[in-house]
């Protein structure tokens, strides 16, 4: 039974910290307008494009 407690708590304390990352990733995209960041996604993907044909 304590077993089963402590592997609830472990999945609460990971549902918390997934949150809490995915929380402070968005703050960091809040930073740009929407044409930043369609700039930014189009520099990547013409990047990972780059390298797929290389």
């Amino acid at each position: 039974m304590r077993a089963w407690k402590l592997l609830g708590i472990a999945g609460l304390v990971g549902v918390a910290a997934t949150g809490y990352v995915l929380a402070r990733r968005r703050r960091s995209w809040r930073h740009y307008d929407a044409d930043e960041l369609r700039d930014r996604l189009r520099a990547r993907l013409a990047e990972a494009d780059g390298r797929a044909a290389a």
